[in-house]
């Protein structure tokens, strides 16, 4: 299983979220166990706060002597262990004292069964201490019994704010005037003879505990206690809160699960991106031997392939074109040779001819010679060294070169603002002059070269009113050695390696080439876009 989670990338990411799925509700289940049970200490203790609170301060009201005896006499009646204890004795956390300073009610469970309640008598060094093993009839009664007992020992104008002192948020106590309502007659006669009364309420899970207070005067009052509701679950805008709350863990969880394997995703499309825009030298960094790290030495693979067999056409096709000059030059030698020889004016045409034909076969070597070194520089992953480029004054330099070349021709440089560059000058210069070579041999009477500089690139623009270049050839024409049609032939000048050698030297530079129709002169516009790049450090 540890070798098929390590090999398979999508196995392991499955497993992952099933794990993230796992945790998730686990920590749902133990959010919801917490909460519960925080709410449910809290709920105990505002529930034995009253009662605790009236047996602290009757059992503070005694005298020392009779203390003992009245705790005995009370756990017998409540059916509890009553008992004062130092506080020493007990070990409490740091928590737990300053909960009892503050006036807390503090309720722990037991070992065997049931709870130990605590309360700080007001001398700040003993604890009332009162063992509860279950809530029974027995001492619901009983703990009425008390309070009305308490009640009775108090003057009738002070009874009011002794139960308020007392009272809590979930055990209410209240000082009637007037017989409680929904009692029957049968529990108001038992309510008259100084029982304690125990009324359940079902439709609010509750009950309330009503005794008729001892009374000298002729006025009449009840104790209700009550009503005292039962614990309730979780309500449902919390349950939805920490359910959005736990949602959100889970999808935090996942989306870094997720963002792994597209980082790696992007680092493998970003390398062929850079392959396929010529950088052949760029490798994938392998982390792993899962399914991406297999993929990732399988990509490398294919890039020092295809680097190779591209650095091996290359380095061929310069091996050959080197070894054509040598025999070139000697056939050119030979003919000059002849030449000289003869006065006969039909074999000094033939002569010419033949000459003519090694000069076109020169210039062919010297292009194969040119797109190779370029081909081979980019399979080896060169890197330009750029200058600043005067695109203006290399557009004239241009032109002064082809215009002797082609008389017929207008070359016209449209003027405008200076433009420069960080561009390798020489073979910048290489491609704007093919262009416009291009240009040349296929105009009627004119060619246009316009400079654009923008902020993030520089436009060169190379137009011409010839025939013009249809829509659907268009891609094939930086093909080498391309031929589209009879106007654009040998006899016209052009080996099909020009614009391929265009194309190649705006790779190289991180720009593009493109063709599309000349909306001024009609013929076709060729275009050259420059991104504007740092300084080569030296």
């Amino acid at each position: 299983m540890r070798r098929m989670l390590a090999d398979s990338t999508f196995l392991r990411v499955y497993v992952l979220l099933a794990l993230a799925l796992l945790l998730t509700f686990g920590l749902a289940l133990l959010g919801l166990a917490l909460v519960d049970q925080v709410r449910r200490e809290h709920y105990r203790e505002q529930l034995v706060e009253p009662p605790m609170r009236m047996l602290t301060r009757w059992v503070e009201s005694l005298p020392e002597a009779q203390r003992e005896a009245w705790l005995m006499e009370r756990s017998e009646q409540l059916d509890m262990t009553l008992r004062v204890v130092p506080v020493e004795t007990r070990y409490l956390n740091y928590f737990s004292r300053t909960r009892l300073r503050a006036g807390r009610v503090l309720v722990m469970p037991r070992e065997d069964r049931g709870w130990r309640l605590w309360h700080l008598l007001a001398d700040q060094q003993r604890l009332l201490e009162v063992d509860v093993a279950t809530i029974s009839e027995q001492q619901l009664r009983g703990l009425t019994e008390l309070f009305a007992e308490w009640l009775a020992r108090v003057p009738a104008d002070e009874r009011q704010a002794q139960l308020e002192s007392m009272a809590g948020d979930a055990v209410p106590l209240e000082l009637l005037v007037t017989a409680p309502e929904g009692l029957d007659t049968r529990q108001l006669v038992r309510m008259a003879e100084g029982e304690v009364v125990i009324r359940l309420i079902p439709g609010r899970l509750s009950m309330a505990m009503y005794r008729l207070l001892p009374s000298d005067g002729p006025r009449a009052s009840w104790l209700a206690i009550g009503p005292v509701k039962a614990f309730e679950p979780l309500p449902l805008p919390l349950q939805l809160t920490l359910l959005m709350l736990l949602l959100s863990v889970l999808a935090a969880i996942i989306y870094l699960i997720v963002r792994g394997v597209e980082a790696r995703m992007a680092r493998l499309e970003l390398a062929a991106t850079r392959i396929a825009g010529g950088r052949l030298d760029t490798r994938v960094k392998v982390e792993s031997g899962d399914f991406l790290g297999r993929l990732g030495m399988a990509f490398n693979g294919m890039a020092a392939q295809v680097q190779s067999l591209l650095r091996a056409q290359q380095d061929m096709i310069r091996a050959v074109s080197h070894e054509l000059r040598t025999p070139v030059a000697r056939i050119r030698f030979a003919v000059q040779m002849v030449e000289d020889m003869t006065d006969d004016p039909a074999i000094r045409r033939q002569l010419e001819g033949v000459d003519g034909d090694i000069a076109e076969l020169d210039e062919l070597i010297d292009e194969i010679l040119t797109y190779a070194r370029l081909g081979n520089e980019t399979a080896n992953g060169g890197e330009l060294e750029t200058s600043l480029v005067d695109c203006r004054a290399m557009a004239r330099r241009v032109i002064e070169a082809l215009r002797p070349l082609h008389g017929d021709i207008c070359i016209e440089l449209i003027e405008g603002p200076e433009v420069e560059i960080q561009a390798e000058p020489r073979y910048l210069q290489r491609a704007l002059q093919n262009l416009v070579a291009n240009a040349c041999r296929h105009a009627r009477s004119r060619v246009v070269i316009r400079l654009q500089g923008e902020p993030r690139l520089v436009r060169v623009d190379v137009e011409d009113d010839g025939p013009g270049i249809p829509a659907a050839s268009r891609s094939e024409v930086f093909k080498p050695f391309a031929r589209l049609d009879d106007s654009r032939t040998r006899r016209s000048g052009g080996y099909g390696l020009g614009l391929s050698i265009v194309q190649k030297v705006m790779a190289w530079h991180g720009g593009s080439v493109v063709l599309d129709a000349s909306a001024t002169l009609g013929g076709a516009r060729f275009t050259l876009l420059l991104p504007r790049r740092a300084p080569t450090p030296a």
